[in-house]
């Protein structure tokens, strides 16, 4: 009994040590630097080289007291992780629709400052994305509810009658919604 114990107690530590290991591993780019970290899987499901990618993530709740929002962060991840393994960067195409409290980020620099004192902790991370081709389309109705203008956004983000929209539009191209 007691060495069945000991067994399962090496085991765990051995677990935990390439838990590290792997962890150790996440590294950002080879397409957007500074965000989207990912780590090298072995796959037992590979990704194709020549796979279509087209995927639109939903981003419904503002980033965590002012902090950067780890929805966007996702996009820059599912972009580094494919463009790592091989996947044609012209064969991904991804799109954001931003509604809820996430909406506020869609204000510009000036806009966030006015309404908040302090800078869009996104604004960065959402040029870079859409200077690599993410489309960023906002929910009008929350826009409204969040007395936010067109003006009032960031360029290049869309404004769409609402989320909902959107997503039936994009769901018409042929673009898959991305859960997480």
């Amino acid at each position: 009994m007691i060495k069945a114990l000991m067994q399962n107690v090496t085991l765990l530590l051995v677990l935990s040590t390439n838990v590290q290991a792997v962890a150790a591993e996440f590294s950002d780019g080879p397409v957007i630097f500074g965000y989207g970290k990912h780590a090298p899987v072995q796959q037992d499901i590979p990704v194709e080289k020549s796979t279509e990618l087209k995927v639109v993530f939903d981003v419904s709740q503002a980033g965590k007291d002012g902090t950067l929002n780890r929805g966007y962060d996702s996009v820059a991840r599912f972009l580094n992780m494919h463009v790592a393994n091989g996947v044609d960067i012209r064969n991904i195409d991804l799109a954001i629709v931003v509604h809820g409290s996430a909406t506020n980020e869609m204000r510009s620099a000036k806009a966030y400052k006015a309404k908040y004192g302090k800078e869009n902790p996104n604004i960065e991370l959402l040029s870079i994305l859409m200077k690599n081709g993410v489309q960023i389309v906002q929910c009008g109705q929350s826009a409204a509810y969040h007395q936010m203008a067109n003006e009032d956004m960031i360029d290049d983000v869309e404004m769409a009658l609402s989320a909902m929209t959107a997503h039936a539009l994009f769901a018409q191209k042929g673009f898959t919604l991305n859960p997480f």
